[in-house]
């Protein structure tokens, strides 16, 4: 096979436009004419770039073909996808997505054919098609007892404001948003408080001038929303998951679409299914791993003397190591790579010291299938990706809810297909 017939094959077998291969391989905005040209055979790629190009999976495991759903649905904020599949496996059908990190934007093609449009608050509102559902994991920085907590303040913060402007322009018939638990008690409630009163059109503070959105997202602030809305704390333990990880999640239905339905009664959060949970059910074989993952000895003292510090200052930081027996883990962090500190493995029978997780076992540990791609980046980017995304099965019991509601509503033209 020459090498313009392999970079085509490639591009095809992930399921890509010559557009998208270009920006995953961040390439120029001539980027889609130099792919055109590799696949004419009309000059090749340098030997860095073919060898990125072999490196990419031949092809997207969680692409969906089929064209029937129940229900369409677009992805923001998507990261590498969680929310996504989830709903995908309950009928979904995604007409859009947009994640602006190009490491995230890598994972995302990779598993699911598609290449996520960039940064949310530069898209037009015409070029987002209509939806039945809007997904949104939207940026946690800003509310998360990791960051900096500063809330509207903050520019990450203000991302719900374009999920705004997207709600008062298409009006969609249901939302779903996920962010940290802190959201719940940042601020003294107020932030959690505004943002409902915004969905349910009540009247709310007025957003201050000095808290940075785009004009579109301001001048939405003026249009009056009219949702049914609810949420949730929900725990991933609590879901069949070793991970001692609680998301609140917000589900929002348009009243103005069903004016008669009483979602008190019509909507149900998912029951918890207590199933037990080991830690080593998400390990791999310690024959298969790598030894780069054993931490080194100058970073374990370095965990042990921190941990000896905070206990003395009365604080519980410090790093935690886990054994295959323990029920469940700490909360994975986008800070993993670093040390891994929150999560470190024991291998004390073996006679080594802790080790991180793999980028498989931090897939597991977030639910994610055995047939996602995670060697899309490097294990850095990989850690980052798995500790801001959301776990699987967790998003996947809301979707049920909302699906069975949907399901219900069938004879009120719900469906836009």
């Amino acid at each position: 096979m020459t090498i313009s017939a392999e970079i085509k094959d490639k591009r095809l077998g992930m399921g890509l436009t010559q557009v998208e291969f270009a920006q995953l391989l961040g390439l120029e905005q001539s980027g889609e004419r130099t792919i055109r040209g590799w696949e004419n055979g009309e000059h090749l790629p340098s030997n860095a770039k073919l060898a990125e190009i072999r490196n990419l999976p031949s092809s997207a495991p969680l692409k969906i073909s089929a064209k029937k759903c129940l229900f369409t649905f677009i992805d923001l904020f998507a990261g590498i996808g969680g929310i996504r599949l989830a709903f995908q496996k309950n009928s979904g059908k995604c007409v859009f997505t947009s994640e602006w990190d190009k490491f995230a934007q890598k994972t995302y093609a990779a598993n699911f054919g598609e290449l996520p449009n960039g940064d949310i608050s530069k898209i037009s509102l015409s070029d987002i098609p209509k939806h039945d559902i809007l997904l949104a994991g939207f940026p946690c920085q800003a509310f998360s007892q990791a960051g900096l907590k500063k809330g509207f303040a903050d520019t990450r913060g203000t991302m719900f404001f374009e999920i705004q402007k997207i709600v008062a322009h298409h009006q969609p018939s249901v939302l779903v948003l996920e962010n940290v638990k802190q959201l719940k008690g940042h601020n003294k409630g107020e932030t959690l408080k505004t943002i409902l009163q915004i969905l349910r059109g009540q009247s709310y503070q007025k957003i201050s001038k000095d808290v940075p959105m785009t004009k579109e997202a301001r001048d939405a602030l003026n249009k009056k929303l009219n949702y049914w809305v609810d949420y949730r704390v929900l725990r991933a333990g609590d879901f069949g998951v070793p991970q001692n990880r609680e998301r609140i999640f917000i589900v929002a239905f348009n009243k103005d679409k069903f004016p008669e339905v009483d979602f008190d009664k019509e909507f149900s959060w998912p029951k918890p299914t207590n199933l037990e949970t080991r830690v080593g059910d998400i390990l791999e074989s310690y024959k298969s791993i790598d030894s780069k993952y054993t931490i080194s000895k100058k970073l374990l003292e370095g965990h042990e003397r921190r941990k000896v510090q905070h206990l003395a200052k009365g604080n519980g930081f410090g790093f935690s190591v886990f054994k295959p027996s323990d029920s469940y883990t700490n909360t994975l962090s986008a800070r993993y790579y670093k040390d891994g500190s929150e999560i470190l493995i024991d291998q004390s029978k073996y006679g080594k010291r802790p080790r991180k997780l793999t980028p498989r076992e931090c897939a597991r540990l977030q639910g994610f299938p055995e047939e996602f791609i995670v060697n899309a980046v490097s294990d850095v980017q990989i850690y980052k990706q798995f500790g801001n995304s959301v776990t699987v099965p967790v998003v996947e019991a809301v979707a049920k809810s909302v699906k069975k509601t949907l399901l219900k509503l069938r004879q009120l033209e719900l469906f836009t297909q």
